[in-house]
């Protein structure tokens, strides 16, 4: 693991600070990892949506073979998953 230093400013220190407890951490450290964590997994969710708009409609042609809706979309979602290397349950 590496060591990062970084200045915050008071308001935001203390609202971390007033946070610590209800939210179940035990420093300032678990916190700010956990919230860059998450910003990473969200900034990773907007990429795939972005991705996966640019390949709308790039199935069509599945409805012909009298497909459910729902059976077209799970079989896109099933192969853009694949594509993007998305593990679906």
């Amino acid at each position: 693991m590496e060591t990062i230093s970084f200045k915050l400013h008071e308001d935001i220190l203390k609202k971390i600070d007033d946070s610590l407890k209800s939210l179940n951490y035990s420093n300032r450290t678990e916190f700010i990892r956990d919230a860059i964590r998450n910003k990473l997994s969200d900034v990773e969710k907007e990429d795939i949506k972005r991705r996966m708009s640019e390949n709308l409609g790039c199935f069509k042609g599945l409805a012909k073979n009298n497909k459910t809706d729902r059976e077209i979309r799970d079989e896109v979602g099933r192969k853009l998953a694949l594509e993007y290397g998305i593990k679906l349950n």
